[in-house]
């Protein structure tokens, strides 16, 4: 059986390697539990953000890497069981010039420019904790937005708080700041994505991800790309529901 994945550039999830294959904590994820269920064959196939769930919907692919769940995602493809829980937060310029903590500080200041990846759920976030559309700029990879960064045409990039340390500790002038938790201290989940009428790929790799979620295999693996204990519980108990 193969299996095709595709993937996109944003480290410690998923990046192609200086020996140009794909690595990072979710393509180890994606090919332990592929093999599992029975693949011989996993390719991963790079793509843009805005093409992932184009194409899986369109079946240029039989899955993604996971990603962000919404409602609005949902309608286009099925989810996998959430597979990490991840909060956001800002790569600023080194110092925190401005002071940006929570995207209500940069809807507070009208002297600042957020940037983010195309088709991202921060948009949304951003958009409704009080950040104008006219200060949101939006980029169609992570390293555009960093670029835009460093070279001072943005004031924060937004994503992951977990993902944004790897842009600071690749960049000195740079650094990440993560937000507070929400009231109830949960953070939004991830998923992989799979054309809806795709059904016996889901359910394989949600029987084998329920087995396989939590274990000492599974935590070595993620504790090797930054995904601590916390990100990683409480998706344990909802892959068991």
């Amino acid at each position: 059986m193969k299996v095709s994945v595709a993937y996109i550039e944003e480290p410690p999830f998923y990046w192609t390697g200086s020996d140009n294959l794909a690595t990072g904590a979710d393509i180890e994820l994606a090919d332990v539990t592929l093999r599992a269920i029975g693949a011989s064959d996993v390719e991963f196939v790079p793509t843009t953000f805005e093409e992932l769930l184009v194409g899986v919907q369109e079946g240029r692919w039989d899955m993604t890497v996971p990603l962000f769940v919404s409602a609005e995602r949902a309608r286009s493809v099925a989810f996998s069981v959430p597979v990490w829980a991840l909060g956001d937060g800002f790569v600023v310029r080194h110092g925190n010039p401005k002071a940006l903590v929570r995207y209500e500080s940069v809807a507070t200041r009208s002297d600042v420019i957020l940037g983010l990846v195309t088709g991202t759920v921060q948009r949304d976030t951003a958009m409704n904790a009080g950040v104008p559309d006219k200060r949101i700029v939006t980029f169609k990879r992570q390293s555009d937005a960093v670029a835009a960064l460093v070279a001072g045409e943005i004031d924060a990039y937004a994503a992951t708080a977990l993902g944004n340390r790897e842009i600071a500790a690749a960049h000195r002038e740079l650094e990440a700041v993560a937000h507070e938790a929400t009231a109830n201290g949960s953070a939004p989940v991830g998923a992989f994505s799979f054309k809806r009428d795709n059904q016996t790929l889901l359910n394989a790799v949600n029987r084998q991800l329920r087995r396989y979620l939590g274990s000492a295999d599974h935590r070595k693996r993620m504790a090797k790309h930054g995904i601590t204990e916390t990100e990683i519980d409480s998706v344990v108990e909802r892959a068991a529901e």
